[in-house]
Order: C-alpha cells, then sequence, then structure tokens
C-alpha cells in the first residue's frame, strides 16, 4: 500500500477502500451542521423530499449567527421554523441566539482530527484546524447527507504547505492566509486541499490555525487542513477534557507541489478592494481614512484577537467607529475575564459576542455609500459588507486596532 497523504488517509477511511486523486468516492459523514441563514433551505429541501428524518441526532449540529438577534421579521420567522424542526426531532446539539458562530462551536466542541465535516456555508473549512477534511456544500448536499449520512465527492489534490520559525511582531494566522491568496491567487487551489505542516508546532496555536483553515475557501480549495500535532493534542484538552488521537500522513506521501513560508521574515498584510488577493503590505496603504473597524467573525473572532486588540488599544480612545465581537460566548466571557472586553469598551468600541452581523452586512454596523471599513472578516466584495459604494480592507487584529486608534490604515509596527 503506498503512503498516504493527510486527504488520502481521511477519505480512505470515511469511503472503505484505498482512494487516490480524482477517485469519485461515496464517503460517510462524521458531523454534518447549519446555521439560521441556511438551515431553513436545508429543511426546506427534506419537506419538499418528504423525508424529515437524520441519520444520527448526536451528528447534527445547528447554530443561530448570520442574523441573530434576528434584526427583522423575517430572520425571526425562519429561526422559529428551525426551531421548531429542532423540537420535533429531538436535535441535542442546538445553540440558540445566545451561544456563538457555527464554525467556533464545531471546533471549541465537535471537530477532531481524521473526521468528515461538511456545513451549509461556506467557511466550514475552519474545521481543518484541527485537521479535519472539512467543506461547505448546498442545501440540497447536506440535506442528502443529514438524511443518509453519506455524501459523494472527488478526491482532491493534496498540496503540501510547510510553516518555519516564529512569527514575526504582530503576524497571526490572518497573514498566513494573505500571503497565500497574494501568492497564489484565488482560484489556483481549485480541486485540491492544502495541508500545512507547522515545523514548530507550539509557535502557531489553534487561534491562526482556524483563521488560515477558513480562509481556505476563498482560495478555493476543497479543504485546508493542518498537520495535528502537540498544538492539536493541546487545544482539544483544554477545550474538551480530552486527548484526541492524532490521524497524519505517511512519511513519504507524494503532493502534487510544495510551498514553504517563513513566519520570522513575514511583514503586517491587508487585502485591498475589492479582491481577497489583492494583497498589500500594510505600509503600501498607510494613511488611507478609515470609517469603521470590525474585529470578529469566524474568521478572526477568538481569545487572541482580542488579545492583540486590547493591548494595542489599552489607555487610549478610537478615532473611527469600532466594533467587536467575540465568536462566541465562551471566548466573550474568558476576554471578558480577562480585562480585553473593558479596554476595548473604554477606549471607545462597542461590543457584543456571538454574531456574523457585520461581516455578510447583516447588522450591527453596515457599511454606508463611500466608507472605508478595516475588517478582520473573511470577504471583501463590492457589497459584502453593505453598500457596493464601501470599501473593504481585510487585515489581522493588530491593523485593524491601531487603524481604528488612528482613524487611518497604520503599520502596527509603528507601537
Amino acid at each position: 500500500m503506498s503512503a498516504k497523504t493527510l486527504t488520502e488517509k481521511i477519505l480512505s477511511r470515511a469511503s472503505g477502500k484505498d482512494v487516490s486523486p480524482g477517485d469519485v468516492i461515496e464517503a460517510k459523514v462524521d458531523l454534518v451542521a447549519f446555521h439560521d441563514l441556511t438551515g431553513y433551505h436545508v429543511i426546506e429541501v427534506m419537506e419538499k423530499a418528504n423525508m424529515i428524518k437524520v441519520f444520527d441526532k448526536s451528528k447534527l449540529v445547528i447554530a443561530f449567527d448570520h442574523l441573530a438577534p434576528p434584526p427583522d421579521v423575517r430572520s425571526a420567522e425562519i429561526q422559529g421554523y428551525i426551531r421548531k424542526f429542532v423540537k420535533s426531532e429531538g436535535i441535542p446539539n442546538f445553540y440558540d441566539i445566545n451561544y456563538g458562530i457555527l464554525h467556533e462551536v464545531m471546533i471549541e466542541q465537535y471537530a477532531n482530527p481524521g473526521q468528515v465535516i461538511l456545513a451549509a456555508d461556506s467557511h466550514t473549512t475552519t474545521s481543518g484546524a484541527v485537521g479535519a477534511f472539512a467543506q461547505g456544500m448546498g442545501a440540497s448536499d447536506i440535506a442528502a447527507a443529514l438524511i443518509t449520512g453519506k455524501t459523494w465527492l472527488v478526491v482532491p489534490q493534496p498540496f503540501k504547505v510547510v510553516l518555519e520559525g516564529k512569527p514575526a511582531k504582530w503576524i497571526t494566522g490572518k497573514d498566513v492566509a494573505l500571503k497565500l491568496l497574494g501568492d497564489f491567487k484565488a482560484d489556483y487551489f481549485n480541486g485540491m486541499t492544502l495541508e500545512i505542516f507547522v515545523k514548530d508546532s507550539l509557535s502557531f496555536p489553534m487561534d491562526y490555525r482556524a483563521t488560515v483553515s477558513n480562509m481556505g475557501i476563498e482560495m478555493n480549495a476543497d479543504a485546508l487542513m493542518f498537520i495535528p500535532d502537540q498544538e492539536t493534542k493541546r487545544y482539544i484538552k483544554e477545550m474538551r477534557g480530552y486527548e484526541p488521537e492524532l490521524v497524519t500522513p505517511d512519511n513519504g506521501a507524494k503532493y502534487v507541489d510544495e510551498y514553504t513560508i517563513q513566519l520570522d521574515e513575514m511583514e503586517p498584510l491587508v487585502a485591498a478592494p475589492h479582491s481577497v488577493d489583492n494583497v498589500k503590505v500594510v505600509n503600501e496603504l498607510e494613511g488611507t481614512p478609515v470609517d469603521q473597524v470590525y474585529i470578529g467573525s469566524c474568521t478572526n473572532g477568538r481569545l487572541s484577537d482580542f488579545e492583540i486588540a486590547a493591548k494595542i488599544m489599552k489607555g487610549k480612545k478610537v478615532k473611527s467607529r469600532c466594533i467587536a465581537i467575540p465568536a462566541s460566548y465562551r471566548m466573550f466571557k474568558e476576554a471578558l475575564e480577562r480585562g480585553y472586553i473593558q479596554t476595548l469598551v473604554d477606549a471607545g468600541c462597542i461590543v457584543t459576542y456571538g454574531t456574523c452581523g457585520p461581516c455578510l452586512g447583516g447588522h450591527f454596523g453596515i457599511a454606508g455609500p463611500g466608507e472605508n471599513i478595516v475588517s478582520t472578516s473573511s470577504r471583501n466584495f463590492k457589497g459584502r459588507m453593505g453598500s457596493n459604494e464601501a470599501k473593504v480592507y481585510l487585515s489581522g487584529p493588530a491593523v485593524a486596532a491601531i487603524s481604528a486608534l488612528e482613524g487611518k490604515i497604520t503599520d502596527p509596527r509603528v507601537i
């Protein structure tokens, strides 16, 4: 038997046979998930097919996050509709408006190395942070997976990325994601999975990994997975109280190509409007006026993001509107206990938790015409955060925090 990549190992187990890139397979699914915005359509598909059944209720996770709490009557209706489904079907893993963003809930509580995870949202790739093959799909595919416990896939070509060294000052997972997007562009990894090896496992924490995996879909990858290691073990034990079994590639596994990033040589990066791969070093954009800053989302709503923002904002006042949203109640509570939330509130930020809000132009800070937004979220397409005439700049938490203080895009290395 030939040496296998992580992709081949996971999909061989899930399909019950040896697989190679290009194979069309039927795979068993370990977890299925949806949120308020997509769940409505998934249940609708099941109803139209007259097949309201779930293959294993313990393997379905539902979280309200996109329009939570509901900002309009339609959103409230949709959430009520899903609550009825949860109640009638007896779904145990349900998280209402007071809990958190689905992808954060998945890595905090559910995703494990080697699993196949499907959800009705493109940023399902976030669970790749712990070494799961995680993919977003449309409502019909998710409905089929819920009913049967299976899906069909084309086995992707695995691409190897190696992270060497320790991150330079203010460098986080967002900069690594933006570097891959800037170097390869947004459509390069179509039909591929990225498998990321961290040479010094504890130098690149799970928060950073979650950001990179989250943006795997912006790279058009089928999945983006970090090779499980000591950091994976540490994170899951800390969050859930048990040590996971690590699934790793075999020595000598074949990759379509390989790319190395030197973390200690990186500079803070920003994706300028209106594309995720329009990537520039922050000082190329310095001085651009900023109307609003958003720190949060399933991309960058974790504890380390708020730690960095609080460190930069302590004792100062923001000049731009600043909205800060930890991705889950757990992250919010921990940030509260550590004093990060107090620091951000004292600096003039608006803080809530557990909602996607401004990221998709939903609520809690929609961008107006002619406004410049610095956001730690995942996308900067025209109209993504509100008006088509707004401009969105994507950055990590350090650039976002210092830009809020200065009222213009600023290099955090000036601190």
